[in-house]
């Protein structure tokens, strides 16, 4: 057997540990079964994301995305509004 050691915050391993006891693992047992399915997938056993459910390539496209609307507006090659309620009179013009 071999000993893996990590550093971790306290909040993050507080929370984890709360849900592992809920499922009656502890940080151990949830660390092998982890490292199991990474050897069995050949790689991150769930999608990874963003804390807001993109994954990282997506939500790098959505920021790209948006400066490249910002950019076309300020050139007023697109016509771009501040609020929903001015888009919306402007609409039903």
């Amino acid at each position: 057997m071999h000993t893996i050691q990590i550093r971790i915050d306290k909040k993050t391993k507080q929370d984890a540990n709360r849900v592992l006891d809920r499922l009656g693992l502890d940080m151990s047992s949830a660390v092998k079964i982890y490292l199991r399915q990474i050897s069995r997938t050949n790689g991150i056993p769930f999608r990874l994301t963003t804390e807001n459910g993109f994954t990282p390539t997506q939500e790098q496209q959505l920021i790209d995305e948006s400066n490249e609307m910002l950019r076309l507006c300020k050139k007023g090659k697109i016509k771009g509004y501040t609020s929903s309620k001015k888009m919306i009179k402007d609409l039903l013009a």
